[in-house]
């Protein structure tokens, strides 16, 4: 039992940090390529990595895996967790500064705690609904309290808005995941999902290039691409699938505290970005919030 909790910690601990680094990292070269095909593109990659890794594990005929799958929670993965979650993301690293979506993105693990107490019945103390309203106080004055009134603020609200769509988006993914991960393969319904999302993001991708034709990408962002689809969306999301299998949700949940303090990091330091005194109020609201909404799953680990 120890040896399976380690594992789970281990894979959670070195998932949050490659996603705390996926935000910055779109950032750089969200002005190279298009979002959607961006998305498209990670997805895809990703994908393939699952199916790699799927095939090579695989010590019977793959008609016999697919025996019993559930579609309809396959395809809610797909379109929560892969389409709808990168489209938004992406589309949030155009119109928002990256430690401002990383602060924002953060707010997952409370997201996560919400949905698990509606959808997996799991009750929520004073004390975590205490943190709950200061994570929620805190995102609103980043995304929308703490700017002037000029254009820019206006696309950056737009692309908190966004990002904070897509946040919600991923805590279905993971209260769905939670579900499906306790009956099947997870490898197997993580790499359907990814697929079905990928492939629901290729009309878009396709839309979006309809005048342009596809972009010339050059090797920075090639190498890019290749980190966000093969470690970030590949091996990271077959680790983060192994984390809930072992681990509660909460106990995931908890561990995204470590997501924007990397993010926000990486965009003060490689991408030169700033952040004001309302902001650093609100990043001190929405961590602490979380600290205090999973709490209960801290005491009982």
């Amino acid at each position: 039992m120890l040896n399976k909790k380690l594992i789970g910690l281990s894979s959670i601990l070195f998932v949050m940090i490659v996603w705390g680094s996926s935000y910055p990292v779109t950032k750089m070269i969200i002005n190279d390529i298009q979002p959607l095909t961006l998305a498209f593109c990670r997805c895809s990659i990703g994908a393939i990595t699952l199916l790699l890794i799927f095939l090579i594990n695989t010590d019977k005929p793959i008609k016999e895996y697919l025996v019993g799958v559930p579609w309809f929670s396959i395809i809610f993965m797909g379109l929560t967790g892969v389409t709808c979650f990168y489209t938004l993301f992406n589309l949030s690293a155009q119109l928002t500064s990256a430690s401002v979506g990383s602060l924002i993105q953060g707010f997952i693990p409370v997201c996560i705690a919400l949905f698990a107490a509606v959808f997996l019945k799991e009750k929520l103390s004073v004390v975590q609904i205490v943190g709950i309203t200061a994570s929620l106080v805190g995102v609103m004055l980043i995304g929308f309290l703490s700017s002037d009134n000029n254009s820019d603020t206006r696309n950056s609200i737009t692309g908190n808005l966004l990002m904070i769509i897509a946040v919600i988006s991923w805590g279905a993914y993971t209260i769905m995941s939670k579900k499906t991960a306790a009956h099947f393969n997870p490898l197997l319904i993580t790499s359907l999902s990814t697929c079905v999302g990928s492939l629901c993001l290729l009309p878009a991708a396709i839309f979006e290039n309809r005048h342009s034709g596809w972009p010339v990408i050059h090797l920075n962002s090639l190498l890019a691409i290749l980190y966000l689809g093969a470690v970030s969306s590949g091996v990271c999301y077959l680790l983060y699938s192994k984390s809930l299998q072992l681990l509660t949700a909460a106990q995931v949940g908890n561990f995204a505290n470590l997501d924007p303090v990397v993010g926000l990091i990486i965009s003060l330091v490689f991408l030169n970005e700033h952040i004001n005194i309302l902001q650093i109020a609100g990043a001190v609201l929405v961590l602490g919030g979380i600290v205090l909404s999973t709490r209960k799953s801290r005491l009982a680990g």
